[in-house]
């Protein structure tokens, strides 16, 4: 077998295995996400971004760590197993979800892009206490207090909420704002529009995505206030802002704002209990797991590529 032909084998086989694990992981989720998201409390940020990225994450994983090493480990150079009708089309499917993929992740690049010059076009530098971040006072009609950009961070707040927030107000927002930067909350919004899984734009992928959104908002509310007070402004900001901000779309670029994501009743009720605040639990480290672990993989991995080759052998025989 020709080193081309050897590659391109490799590559038909390892979208077939990618699509194919794609599905079926997009089942688990789908099973998954059914059953537990009407649930309360809200959960995570980090546990709905593992949910909703599981798919792409589990398929791209599999595919890199386990079948391409098994492929170049164990098969043959010298023969030629042909390309089947059905794993071709799973690997035809496979490229074709990948490139919607990369589409929806780029048009949801260009749009925040094209969003933010807009915004741009007629701003001043604001100093704002607190933060040496980029910010700018802008000239829209919708109140927005946002954050922009993934590499190079921008908050960006327009007259009517600068105006309508006390001092104590604004740092609490800025600081909710800062939370977002600090978590990469824009980048993990690109990353989910991005995730190349067939979950894309169903129904459960939108559940999961605003479960997502109302965590992170939650956690961000939970890094700008280390006191009562703190508490009571960012509060006070998030009724004052929402009061002032039309019913609308929610914003679908990698664009956090103060107001857009999670319910404000919920985080407003969060933010003034009165509770104590919860003593970290101690974590109890386990040195002998540092060893245990990579000592099991190791130990599992060489006949794990055994296994996945031969498993692909047999789906080559036996499929049409």
């Amino acid at each position: 077998m020709s080193d081309a032909l050897y590659i391109l084998h490799g590559a038909t086989l390892a979208l077939a295995w990618w699509f194919a694990l794609n599905l079926a992981a997009t089942g688990i989720v789908v099973f998954f996400a059914a059953r537990v998201i009407g649930d309360e409390p809200a959960g995570s940020p980090a546990f709905w971004l593992s949910v909703r990225l599981f798919p792409a994450a589990l398929s791209i994983t599999f595919v890199a760590l386990v079948f391409l090493p098994s492929y170049w480990k164990y098969e043959p150079r010298e023969m030629v197993e042909g390309f089947d009708v059905s794993l071709t089309a799973l690997a035809v499917l496979g490229v074709a979800l990948l490139a919607t993929a990369a589409a929806r992740g780029v048009l949801a690049w260009r749009r925040a892009l094209r969003r933010t010059e807009a915004w741009l076009r007629l701003a001043r530098p604001l100093t704002l206490p607190g933060t040496a971040m980029p910010a700018f006072e802008i000239d829209v009609d919708a109140p927005i207090m946002a954050l922009v950009g993934v590499l190079r961070p921008r908050l960006l707040i327009t007259r009517g909420v600068l105006d309508a927030l006390t001092g104590e107000e604004l740092a609490a927002g800025v600081a909710h704002e800062i939370g977002h930067r600090r978590a990469w909350d824009n980048l993990k919004r690109l990353a989910m529009r991005a995730a190349p899984d067939l979950l894309c734009t169903s129904a459960v992928a939108r559940a999961i995505e605003a479960r997502w959104a109302s965590a992170s908002e939650h956690a961000a509310d939970r890094l700008a206030c280390d006191t009562g007070r703190a508490r009571c402004a960012l509060a006070s900001a998030l009724v004052k802002v929402a009061r002032l901000t039309p019913p609308i779309t929610p914003i679908a670029e990698p664009i956090s704002t103060l107001v857009d994501g999670g319910d404000i009743a919920s985080r407003v009720q969060r933010l003034l209990e009165d509770g104590e605040p919860q003593t970290p639990r101690r974590r109890v480290t386990r040195p002998w797991l540092a060893i245990a672990l990579p000592a099991l993989v190791l130990a599992a991995y060489s006949p794990l590529l055994r296994i996945v080759h031969l498993a692909t052998e047999v789906l080559v025989r036996t499929l049409p």
